[in-house]
């Protein structure tokens, strides 16, 4: 097991969510994605727009619940409005419910599920904050074509993911641009290349087309891209 940051160990394409991870992972994640709580801002304005009383919105693969509770604290006064955090990791679901016990958001629920197998319905607002990119590939039709399914008309999906690019050459800029940034963050070099051994096979990012051709086949024809940075966009799809 090597060191990948923040007190975080994690061996070669070995990288997991559970056990000690949950204790860290704020920290660590709001260091390691570029631009990460700006981007729970641009979720929480947007869901302005398709949440109202009575609402449902779910947020999969929530980890500690910050981005599901901020959604609850934006969106207070909306009468029986109704916020779903799902996440696999027991660990992270605790850190979730901890992190809400005392705060009267109202209708918020944490639910330790597959979200491949979760019940999710009746939805005027479906969340993938970098979630996505650690489904399997060949199950990700599946997860898009049930989110489509769970949406209201005139529902929005929103869709964060690290991205690849287009061609070799842009790849590499990109990747050693996130490099110097990651050592901007305080990253050593050592931690860098462990955290990126520990997530082969187990991150594995689309391109933006990627992306755009999972969500159009699964019947989204309205799709906008709102965020972008290197390797990290953010996608709204509206059913």
């Amino acid at each position: 097991m090597d060191g990948v940051g923040d007190g975080l160990q994690a061996g070669n394409a070995r990288w997991s969510f559970g056990g000690k991870t949950a204790l860290q992972f704020d920290d660590h994640v709001s260091k390691s994605v570029p631009m990460y709580t700006e981007g729970h801002q641009i979720v929480c304005d947007l869901s302005d727009f398709f949440l109202s009383a009575g609402s449902t919105c779910y947020e999969l693969g929530c980890s500690t619940g910050e981005l599901t509770m901020k959604l609850g604290l934006h969106n207070q006064g909306k009468d029986q409005t109704r916020f779903v955090g799902i996440d696999l990791e027991p660990a992270m679901i605790d850190l979730a419910k901890q992190k809400t016990a005392d705060l009267d958001l109202g209708l918020i629920d944490f639910v330790v599920d597959d979200v491949l197998q979760a019940d999710i319905s009746n939805a005027d607002l479906v969340v993938a904050y970098y979630t996505v990119q650690f489904i399997r590939p060949s199950e990700r039709q599946r997860l898009i074509d049930r989110i489509y399914s769970a949406l209201n008309w005139g529902g929005a999906f929103l869709l964060f993911e690290k991205v690849r690019a287009n061609d070799a050459r842009f790849q590499d800029i990109t990747t050693s641009l996130y490099n110097e940034y990651k050592i901007a963050q305080g990253y050593s070099p050592e931690e860098i290349f462990s955290k990126s051994r520990s997530l082969k096979g187990v991150l594995e990012p689309f391109s933006t087309q990627g992306n755009l051709d999972l969500m159009a086949r699964a019947g989204f024809q309205d799709v906008l891209s709102i965020f972008k940075y290197l390797s990290f966009e953010g996608f709204l799809a509206i059913k």
